[in-house]
């Protein structure tokens, strides 16, 4: 492995890690290096990444009763974790807290809700969760929910007048909006709404894999020109229409393509650690140095290869958040 990527700023902008973290029979402590998962905190020292951001994703409680609940649940136990071990992991609040983190110091962790339906169709939860310390909002997971309709959604409508509140209501607090999930009506409707760059945490280009969860050029140019950045994710059925044989390569060519539709500056990582089976070459946090060696054969320089890493995420990031101090 190069030493570049040690010294690099490594931001990954989207893993499910915490759901592991409540008690129950797939409970994992995440101070210790794990026997399954993809993550925890001692893979994320080994695979050099400096920043993560935790998605609160209440799986099933979405379409049940209590996803606020669910949601807090995990908010509490990446709060636990925090206490356990605050010499090894902190939470990012501000854009000043980003300019902490870096080689040698501990993991920033940002938190992030996957899907709107734990603000239960409210402005006000939303500013619970930020005051609770949630920095991203992923508007849709799948299905239809208050803000919108997923990729899995039954129109081609776009954001509703909650779901329009919503997105200016996070561009005043500093929560930067995640469009992975969404349907095209309302990644259009975003672009147009926000007075802030957006993210696409973890999406592929569907000029390479035809599912509905990847982006159009189209959309990666706009999310581009609109000064957001999309992660490059693992995800095998993202990667490729033949997922048994996904691997780094397939990874690396939708970074290519995105870099060559975007521009070098809008493109980033986003795992989706412990949200899906990934690829043996990509499947826990101590093999994410194989993406630098990767993008070096590629041919790209050190420059690039930072930005792809975790500048451009930074950037972005330091645009939206509070400032703080």
């Amino acid at each position: 492995m190069h030493p570049l990527h040690y010294d690099a700023f490594v931001f990954d902008a989207h893993c499910d890690t915490i759901g592991y973290a409540l008690p129950g029979h797939f409970h994992r402590d995440l101070r210790e290096w794990g026997s399954s998962g993809h993550l925890d905190l001692p893979r994320l020292a080994a695979g050099g990444i400096n920043c993560q951001v935790f998605a609160c994703f209440p799986g099933e409680a979405r379409v049940g009763a209590a996803p606020t609940s669910a949601a807090l649940q995990r908010l509490e136990a990446l709060y636990e974790l925090l206490a356990q071990a605050p010499e090894r992991v902190m939470l990012v609040h501000t854009a000043a807290d980003l300019d902490r983190l870096g080689p040698g110091r501990p993991v920033g962790a940002l938190l992030g809700l996957e899907g709107a339906e734990a603000l239960d169709g409210t402005l006000a939860l939303l500013h619970t969760f930020f005051r609770l310390g949630v920095r991203v909002l992923g508007l849709a997971w799948n299905p239809r929910n208050a803000a919108c309709d997923g990729v899995d959604g039954s129109s081609d409508l776009g954001l509703t007048p909650y779901g329009r509140d919503l997105v200016q209501a996070c561009n005043r607090l500093g929560v930067i909006v995640d469009v992975s999930h969404l349907n095209a009506a309302g990644v259009a409707d975003v672009l147009a709404i926000s007075s802030q760059p957006i993210m696409a945490s973890h999406s592929n280009a569907r000029a390479l894999c035809d599912h509905r969860r990847n982006l159009t050029d189209a959309q990666i140019a706009a999310i581009a020109a609109h000064g957001g950045v999309i992660g490059a994710t693992f995800v095998p059925m993202f990667l490729t229409d033949r997922p048994d044989e996904a691997s780094i390569g397939h990874l690396l060519a939708h970074i290519a393509h995105m870099v060559d539709v975007a521009g070098i500056d809008h493109v980033g990582l986003g795992s989706d650690f412990d949200g899906w089976t990934l690829p043996d070459d990509l499947d826990s946090g101590e093999k994410y140095p194989r993406i630098t060696d990767g993008l070096l054969a590629w041919g790209y320089s050190e420059d690039a290869i930072r930005k792809i890493l975790g500048e451009n995420f930074r950037r972005v990031f330091k645009q939206v958040l509070p400032p703080g101090n």
